[in-house]
Parts: C-alpha cells; sequence; structure tokens
C-alpha cells in the first residue's frame, strides 16, 4: 500500500480543473438533494397559479411559502450538514431564516453563502471549546455555542447578506433580460456546452443558471434559463450522429446511451463520447445555441427545473400553453447538433479507418488498473460529479454483477467518497479528485459508460479475489 501511495502522488486532485469542478460540486451538492422540493414548488406551480392547468386561488397559497421559505431553509440546512454535519445544518438552518426575512427575491445563493459558512464557523468554535468542556456540561456547551452562533449568523444575513444578495441577484437579473433582449442570449452555449462535458453540469445548472432562473419564474411564471443547460436535444443530436457516422466499434453502445440520456435525463452519458472525438464541442454549442435561440424567438420557458433532463421532466415542468416553444426549442437544437456533428464526423466516410483509435479511446489508461494477487475485495464505490445520476446507474449495473461475489456496490458524489473506501469507480475526468480525497484507495478509470472493459477488469478482480495496485 505504500508504494501505491507514492504512485499515486502526483495525482492528487489540485489542478485547476479538479478545483473548479469541486468548487462546482460542492455549489450543486447543497441543491442535488433538495431537487425533490424544486420539482414539488414547480409542479404546484404549474397547477394552481392563475394561469397554471387547475388555477385555484387557495392551493397557489402554497407557492410563495415554499419559495420564499421551504426551499432556501432547505439548501442552508444541506450546506452546513456538508460542511459539519448535523450541527452544522442546524446552524446553517437558523442563519438562512435571516437572509430570507425581509427580501423580496427567493434567497438561494444567499442561502448558499451563509449555511456553510456558519456551519464552518461552529466547526471552528467546536474545535476550540471541545477539548476545554467540563465533564456534565458538554450538552449546555454545545446547545448554548450552537444556538448564539446561529442567532448571530441570523442577525448578520438580515442585516448585511440578505441585502447585499439580493441587490446583486437583481443586477445578473437586469443582465439577463438584457442579454435576452438585445438576443444575444444563445452565445451563452459557447460557455455552457463546453464546461458541461467537463462534468460541470450540476454546477453551472443548479448552481448559478437555477437561483436566477426561480427568481424570474416567480414573477413570470416561467424562465427560459431552466431550458439553458438540461436541453437533452444537443447530446441527442450527438448521439444519433455517433450512431450513423461514429466509429463502428462504438456504435453498439449508442442506443443504450441515447434511452438513458434522452428519456433517463442521464447527460453525462454522451459526455465520454465528446471527449473522445473533442471537435464535437463544436456540435454541442450549435446545437445548444440553436435551441436557446429558439426559446428565445418563441418566448419559450419552464416554471423548475427539469432535473433530471429527461423529455418526462421537461413536460412536467412546462407551464400551460408553452409546449410549442418547449418541443420545437429541443427539436431544433436536436437538429442542428445533429448535422455539425455528422460534418464533423465525416459523415462516416473516416469510420473504417478508425476502429483501432476508436478502441484504444475506450481503453483503460495506463495508471488504471493492473490485476495483482491480493486481498479480496468486498466493497466498490461507484463516484460521480453529484452522486444522484451517473453513479446510481452505473452503481445499478455494477450491483448485477458482483452480486454473486458479494460485494457490495454504493453510489457516491466524488466530493463525500468514505475515507474507509476500498475501491473506486469513477469517470477518468473526474479521477484526481478522488483520488484527492480518497488518496489510500484505488481508484479505477473508465471512459464510456457503456460497455467500458475497466467493468469487465474490476469484475475479473473480485471474481479471482484481487485487488488493484495503480
Amino acid at each position: 500500500m505504500t508504494t501505491m501511495l507514492a504512485d499515486l502522488k502526483h495525482l492528487q486532485g489540485n489542478s485547476v480543473r479538479a478545483r473548479v469542478q469541486r468548487f462546482g460540486g460542492n455549489l450543486a451538492g447543497m441543491i442535488m438533494p433538495n431537487i425533490a422540493a424544486f420539482i414539488a414548488w414547480g409542479l404546484i406551480t404549474a397547477l394552481f397559479i392563475p394561469t397554471g392547468w387547475l388555477p385555484n386561488a387557495k392551493l397557489a397559497l402554497l407557492v410563495s411559502p415554499m419559495i420564499t421559505y421551504l426551499l432556501p431553509i432547505l439548501i442552508g440546512y444541506t450546506g452546513g450538514r456538508l460542511v459539519h454535519g448535523q450541527r452544522g445544518a442546524v446552524v446553517g438552518a437558523i442563519a438562512t431564516v435571516g437572509v430570507v426575512v425581509g427580501t423580496d427575491v427567493p434567497m438561494f445563493l444567499g442561502a448558499m453563502i451563509i449555511g456553510p459558512l456558519t456551519a464552518f464557523l461552529l466547526k471552528l468554535v467546536d474545535a476550540y471549546l471541545v477539548p476545554r468542556i467540563r465533564t456534565g456540561f458538554e450538552m449546555l456547551v454545545n446547545n448554548f455555542s450552537a444556538g448564539i452562533l446561529g442567532g448571530a449568523m441570523a442577525l448578520g444575513g438580515l442585516l448585511g447578506v440578505g441585502p447585499v444578495v439580493q441587490w446583486l441577484t437583481r443586477i445578473a437579473g437586469n443582465g439577463v433580460h438584457s442579454l435576452v433582449n438585445s438576443g444575444v442570449l444563445p452565445l451563452v452555449s459557447i460557455i455552457v456546452e463546453p464546461a458541461k462535458v467537463l462534468f460541470l453540469n450540476n454546477a453551472i445548472n443548479h448552481g448559478v443558471l437555477s437561483p436566477l432562473a426561480v427568481a424570474e419564474s416567480s414573477k413570470a411564471g416561467k424562465s427560459i434559463l431552466f431550458m439553458i443547460e438540461t436541453n437533452p436535444g444537443p447530446g441527442l443530436g450527438i448521439l444519433t450522429a455517433y450512431l450513423l457516422f461514429g466509429p463502428r466499434t462504438l456504435r453498439p453502445t449508442v442506443p443504450g446511451a441515447m434511452i438513458i440520456h434522452f428519456l433517463g435525463g442521464i447527460h453525462e452519458i454522451y459526455f465520454p463520447y465528446v471527449l473522445m472525438k473533442p471537435r464535437l464541442i463544436l456540435a454541442a454549442i450549435a446545437g445548444g445555441a440553436a435551441g436557446v435561440g429558439t426559446a428565445v424567438i418563441t418566448k419559450a420557458g419552464l416554471v423548475a427545473t427539469p432535473s433530471p433532463g429527461s423529455i418526462f421532466a421537461y413536460f412536467a415542468v412546462t407551464p400551460k400553453g408553452g409546449y410549442f416553444g418547449v418541443i420545437a426549442a429541443i427539436v431544433v437544437a436536436f437538429g442542428v447538433a445533429f448535422v455539425v456533428g455528422a460534418a464533423l464526423l465525416g459523415f462516416g466516410r473516416a469510420a473504417a479507418a478508425e476502429p483501432e483509435a476508436a478502441a484504444a479511446s475506450a481503453e483503460v489508461p495506463p495508471s488504471a488498473a493492473e490485476i495483482v494477487p491480493g486481498q479480496r475485495i468486498s466493497r466498490l464505490v461507484v463516484a460521480c460529479d453529484a452522486g444522484m445520476g451517473s453513479s446510481v446507474m452505473l452503481a445499478s449495473q455494477m450491483r448485477k454483477r458482483l452480486e454473486p461475489y458479494g460485494v457490495t456496490v454504493e453510489h457516491k458524489s466524488v466530493n463525500e467518497i468514505p475515507m474507509d473506501a476500498q475501491l473506486v469507480l469513477t469517470h477518468a475526468d473526474l479521477a484526481s479528485r478522488a483520488r484527492g480525497r480518497v488518496p489510500d484507495a484505488v481508484v479505477v478509470e473508465f471512459q464510456s459508460f457503456m460497455g467500458d472493459p475497466a467493468f469487465d477488469r474490476v469484475e475479473a478482480m473480485v471474481r479471482d479475489g484481487a485487488e488493484v495496485r495503480a
């Protein structure tokens, strides 16, 4: 194990991309566990507001309290829990109440700031006080320290953080409206689409766009910002181009990826296909921009975040009378991404000459795994950026494969991999973060979510009672 750790030192997660992914993962980590609450609010809004499917003044009374209090407090609670467990969650929720009181915009950004900050301060306080507490006074000191700090931060949120975040939110909202009115909003795809395939999709959507979109939706009843990152059209277009014109060795994996992407809403499934042919990022940008442009022209928007980005989720949060614009944005994005992707793939002319290259691109990198005799593997952790999408899908696959060997398979966010993890399976673009999180574990990288040789390698290790040396 000492030799293995020495081999891993140069692979710790300290690259610029790993740091950006980690920061974005922390933002998304406050939103993703609460997506069900966002969906509940979105459905109630779509159904019962005056312009909804079933207008009802009494039931619509739920809309404002949920967006004003429930959702920000859940975010602050979750952010605090990520930093300092249950005690951090409680003080994070207390402090979040301070930022939501007295403001007229949803305080998602304020909650994402003050929740983790308060928990971090309590962590420092606990580190100082706990060793100095006399026996029998633990509960008294712990409760009062958390209560005093939480109350003080709530006052600070009310007087300081809340007004500042409200001002910033209004500036950002005005900027978005300016982009829409000037017709240049589609240009954001130049930033969003490349960032997505680097596994920053959750950070962009849930950390940046969704807070602004919810603020707009609460006033206008819908927001185009919900559609910028989540549109399944570009990914479906690229996968279709791969199916018809991509390397022949990869084509059998594409139909399953298309179903998982478009119907299941797990967009990470198509990222490796773009990374294997980086020029296809131009197809993603073109498709994304075309979809956003179509949404601008048709004045389309959604009432809440479609998470996961499935076509079914899209339809569930489409406002009454808004289906034409939403469907048009998806269809146009698909068509443009397909045409551009097919052209970049040479309409299949180069496919016959690429089987070796395509196969090589799907192999496990040299640093990923070597089977050597050793300790029996009893636990596998499958990690993705948020721990709720691609890792769930892949964990289900690996669980079926490893069940006969009695191996426990679990899925986690790459930021929450257990410190005692024995073996971690993650995408190559997240591997450095995984190694930085659990330097004592063996991290196996894969390139494709469908049929990657690394999955067979892991099964062979388990079957043979072997362990991996990275």
